[in-house]
Parts: structure tokens; C-alpha cells; sequence
């Protein structure tokens, strides 16, 4: 049977998409997350040593990010999706069976390494063979369903690590984290990539990285996307871990601690899903989400209540909302053979701002309650979406240098 050229595209569509969902939840599906902090407490680790574990991840992204999106642009892209979870593996096995701070140190690196080499990486991957079938304008759809299975991946990995741990102690719940992550490198060998890289010798990353850098700084409109991924992701990317201190400064019982928890990120993930109806917001719109986000959060955090969490998780969805438009304003702006790097380039912003902000917290943090805290870090998002909001009313997420 011959296939019309309207289904090769809708095909291939779904091939990519059924495969990217499963690489991402798999990809996430990482059982030692709510307890490895534990694990290192039962070694025996000091806080500061727990800390400087914690320290060293964010170095390592840090420092790998960038250079890695220029490499991506070099080499195979689903080459290096499936060698990250392998390093990933690879860390979390030494975790469990020579438990000890030399062993935790590695494992984040290699860990931060992985992650480096999927960051840009992936969304360069998808949106290339998207272009290729004529699909650009479901980009939006596809990422905030694919950020829905990472959600979804982890809320899961926190309702199985207890009954896991339980039967089988640490080691157990590093062999199910070992285990998703080698489900995942296989996965990610399912990708389709019909993108050929440069060949052998003839382009170098440092080169690729150059050539990014010149594009962001010549292209005013390549500038400003980069610049608003870190200003949306960034603060609420760093709140999200003081989360159950906000909840237990509410005063309630420790074992509902969890589940407000779980109440926030189910929120969130349902917010995922409307990244496809959110596309067709101008910059007006984007900058009124930014700013109803940045009210649902100062309202909800101050409000010191379970129905004021509600509300954060509500600010949370149309944070990660506005996290994928912002993406999406950038790749429909960058060029094909520099998209990895200046997509790193972008997380690396987010990376650093994180780390700053979570600095911010700690000074304000201790003199304040958490949830003052997290009401004064909703102010840089209202100025986010002041300068949004000034922006020419005609400009919308598809526009800038790329056309489609």
C-alpha cells in the first residue's frame, strides 16, 4: 500500500513522538531522587559534605553545558542521548555498591555529565525532525507533553521509592534507577535523526561555539529569546526545592508534607499538557501568563494555607507553560547547525541563575519565613512580563528571523 504524503508526515510524527514520551519518562523514572539525600546521610556524610555533593552537580552542568550543545551540533544528537543515561547508570551504581564520598562525588559528575550531554541536545533533535515533516507548529504541543511524562515519571518514582526501599534497602532502589536509565539509552537508540553531522575534521565545536555566540550577539531577536528562557526558568526551577518547607511551615502533620507535595506537581503536569493551545499566545499573552503566574504565587505562598499550596502549584503550571513558549520563541529563531548550542547556551543562563537565586534564598531565608520568601521572588517575574508587555503588540511566538 502506497501511503499519501499527508500520512508519511502524520506517521513519522508519531513514531517520534511515541518514542521521545518514553525516553523522557524513562529518562526520569529515577527511584534514588527522593532518597539519596538520605543515603548519603546514612553513610555517614556531614551536612557540608551533603552540601558540596550537591555543590559539585551544579558545577558540573555548569561547566559541560555549553560545550557539550557546540558538540552536539558536531556529532550524532541521538548518539549522545543514549551515552548520557548510560553515565547516569553508571553513577548511580557506584552509589550503592561502594557507598562512600569519593563514589557520591563521581556519580554527580557523571551524572552532570549526562544531563549536559541531553540538554539542547534533545530539543535540537526534535525540533530538526519536526522541520523535516512539516510539524514545527505541534513543537509546542510535543515539549509540554514530553515535560508531562517527566513529571509524571517522577511522581511515580516518588510513590514506588518507599515500598522499593523498604524490600530491598538502597541497593534495590539503585538497581530500578539503573534500570530506567539503561531503558532509556535504549530508547533513545529509537530515535529518528535524519540530520547528517559534520563531517570528521571539517567543523569543530569550539568553532560551532563561536559561530552561535556571533549569532546571539548580531541577532537582536536570537538575543532576547536566549535571555527570557533563564528569566522564566530559573526562580521557579530554584523554589521548587524548598516546596515541603513552605508546606511544613503551614503547620500540618508531617505525613500530609508528602502529599501537598504531590497535590503541586500534579498540577503542574496537567499544566504540561496545554503548552499546544498556550503557542498561540502573542508576547502580550506570554507576558500576561508570566505575570498571573507571579500573582497565583505571591497570593498563594502568603496565603499560609493547604488551598494557598494549591495555588503555587497553579503559579508552578504557568511557569513550566511559560518555560516551554519560551523555547519555543527561540528555536523557531536559531539556525539548524547552531541550534544545540545556543539552546545549551540558554541553559546554561538558567543554570547560573538558578544558582543565584538560590543564594538570594538562603540570605533572605534567614531572617524570613518561607513563605515571605517565596513572595518576594515572585517580583522578577512581574518585571519579566513588564518588559514583555512593552514589546511591539504584532510580535507573536513565531515570529523573529526564522520563517516556517
Amino acid at each position: 500500500m502506497t501511503l499519501s504524503p499527508a500520512r508519511v508526515p502524520a506517521t513519522g510524527v508519531r513514531r517520534l513522538t511515541t518514542t521521545l514520551y518514553g525516553y523522557a519518562f524513562l529518562d526520569d523514572l529515577v527511584l534514588l531522587y527522593p532518597v539519596y539525600a538520605l543515603l548519603f546521610a546514612d553513610t555517614g556524610l556531614p551536612l557540608w559534605q551533603i552540601s558540596s555533593l550537591f555543590a559539585l552537580w551544579s558545577l558540573t552542568a555548569v561547566v559541560l553545558e555549553v560545550p557539550s550543545g557546540a558538540w552536539a551540533d558536531t556529532v550524532s544528537r541521538r548518539r549522545l542521548l543514549w551515552i548520557g543515561p548510560l553515565l547516569t547508570a553508571t553513577g548511580f551504581t557506584l552509589w550503592v555498591t561502594v557507598p562512600s564520598y569519593g563514589a557520591f562525588a563521581l556519580g554527580f559528575v557523571l551524572w552532570g555529565a549526562g544531563g549536559a550531554l541531553g540538554s539542547g541536545s534533545l530539543e535540537a533533535l526534535v525540533y530538526d525532525e519536526m522541520e523535516r515533516l512539516g510539524a514545527t507548529d505541534r513543537y509546542a504541543r510535543v515539549m509540554g507533553r514530553t515535560r508531562a511524562a517527566r513529571l509524571l515519571a517522577t511522581v511515580a518514582a516518588m510513590g514506588l521509592a518507599g515500598p522499593v526501599l523498604a524490600l530491598g534497602g538502597y541497593p534495590a532502589v539503585g538497581a530500578a534507577s539503573v534500570l530506567a536509565c539503561l531503558l532509556a539509552a535504549v530508547t533513545a537508540t529509537r530515535l529518528p535523526e535524519h540530520r547528517v553531522p559534520a563531517e570528521k575534521g571539517n567543523t569543530r565545536w569550539s568553532a560551532t561555539l563561536r559561530a552561535g555566540v556571533a549569532e546571539a550577539r548580531a541577532d537582536r531577536s536570537v538575543r532576547g529569546a536566549l535571555l527570557l528562557i533563564p528569566a522564566v526558568a530559573a526562580v521557579w526551577g530554584a523554589l521548587d526545592e524548598y516546596v515541603s518547607l513552605l508546606i511544613r511551615d503551614l503547620g500540618v502533620a508531617e505525613e500530609t508534607v508528602p502529599y501537598l507535595v504531590l497535590l503541586v506537581w500534579a498540577i503542574v503536569t496537567v499544566g504540561s499538557l496545554f503548552a499546544g493551545p498556550a503557542e498561540r499566545l502573542g508576547t502580550r499573552g506570554l507576558a500576561a501568563l508570566i505575570a498571573g503566574a507571579a500573582l497565583a504565587l505571591a497570593v498563594g505562598a502568603g496565603m499560609r494555607t493547604p488551598a494557598g499550596i494549591a495555588l503555587v502549584g497553579l503559579a508552578f503550571a504557568g511557569f513550566q507553560l511559560a518555560e516551554v513558549l519560551a523555547d519555543v520563541r527561540l528555536q523557531h529563531r536559531i539556525d539548524d547547525a547552531r541550534r544545540a548550542t545556543l539552546t545549551s547556551v540558554a541553559s546554561l543562563g538558567t543554570e547560573l541563575v538558578t544558582v543565584a537565586v538560590f543564594g538570594a534564598y538562603t540570605l533572605l531565608g534567614s531572617s524570613l519565613a518561607h513563605s515571605t520568601v517565596f513572595v518576594i521572588l515572585s517580583v522578577p517575574y512581574l518585571v519579566t512580563a513588564l518588559v514583555l508587555g512593552g514589546r511591539p503588540r504584532n510580535e507573536s511566538p513565531r515570529e523573529g528571523r526564522r520563517t516556517q
